[in-house]
């Protein structure tokens, strides 16, 4: 059974591999495009995207796709749901080390750390902090509240914020609540957080009238993806002060050109797509994940974060 496999996976599950896997190794996209015409299973996970979709297009007999990433936005998944391929993601992964930024930009703009770290550089001692928002008791809502979002949101409730999330699924508890129900409430909450995934129905899901919607102290939070706010729109919103700043660990493009307006804007953060790699444990659960997922895929059972290719998730 033909398996294609990255090079950096090899310490960590070579082992695990059953006899009957013909394993083979790339390390670079060219040699994964090369190897992935006669694999069966396919973990083509690089560092650009688009080089994974390429690889994936090349397997013509890819039964099974894996990836640790939770975002599948750059795979041809019409493709991949007409030659039948079963997707698995790393949904849940990240989760900590994405929550984990996540919160930190909620703290960095409630205290105004990045005006901090500026009046450090210009050696300032100033007298009045440049931020003096309490978390506890403010109000947040999590748009995605998947993995990722379930994360950030009992991280921010565990600082004395109130969380609202919104998912697709339907829920008892009244703090969720589902995706048609969030526009309406967007006045109610000092953090707005982004955490869905990125698909058609979550393109420029964050528009002008939504940034005109949310309370002038608010703050967005994206560690999702950028193509989900309408950015031209957000960078209008900021210059007019509708909305009091954004912490933006994606953006559109990226990287991020150095005349975007974003980088010189005073009320915007920018962390560079870093909270995923900001981390020492994903590829172990990856590994731990795929064993187990590998296991069923040779016994023909159900597998983990099966992907629905409709839905892109």
């Amino acid at each position: 059974m033909n398996a294609v496999f990255p090079a950096y996976a090899r310490s960590l599950i070579e082992r695990q591999l059953p006899p009957e896997i013909d394993a083979h190794w790339f390390t670079t996209a060219e040699e994964a495009i090369a190897l992935a015409p006669e694999a069966e299973i396919g973990w083509f996970d690089q560092q650009v995207p688009a080089d994974i979709g390429r690889a994936a297009a090349a397997a013509e007999k890819l039964k099974w796709l894996t990836s640790v990433f939770a975002g599948l936005d750059a795979l041809p998944l019409d493709l991949l749901a007409e030659r039948g391929v079963a997707i698995t993601n790393g949904a849940g992964l990240g989760a900590i080390p994405v929550a984990e930024y996540a919160v930190m930009g909620v703290l960095a703009a409630a205290k105004g750390f990045h005006q901090v770290v500026r009046a450090q550089d210009r050696r300032e001692w100033p007298v009045v902090p440049p931020g003096n928002t309490e978390l506890w008791e403010s109000s947040a809502l999590v748009i995605g509240y998947g993995a990722i979002g379930a994360a950030i949101g009992e991280r921010l409730k565990g600082l004395g914020v109130r969380v609202t999330g919104v998912r697709r699924s339907p829920s008892n508890d009244p703090n969720i609540i589902g995706p048609d129900a969030w526009r309406g409430r967007l006045g109610e909450f000092d953090w707005v957080v982004l955490a869905a995934p990125s698909t058609g129905e979550t393109q420029a899901l964050l528009g002008e009238s939504d940034f005109a919607a949310m309370r002038s102290n608010a703050w967005l939070i994206n560690v999702a993806r950028g193509e989900l706010v309408d950015q031209d729109a957000l960078i209008a919103a900021l210059r007019l002060r509708r909305i009091a700043g954004a912490f933006l660990d994606v953006m559109t493009p990226e990287p991020l050109p150095p005349e975007n307006p974003l980088w010189a804007m005073p009320n915007v953060i920018i962390t560079m797509h870093l909270s995923g790699r900001s981390q020492t444990r994903l590829f172990p659960r990856a590994a731990e994940l795929f064993a187990r997922n590998l296991r069923s895929y040779l016994a023909g059972e159900p597998l983990e974060n099966l992907v629905d290719p409709a839905r892109g998730y």
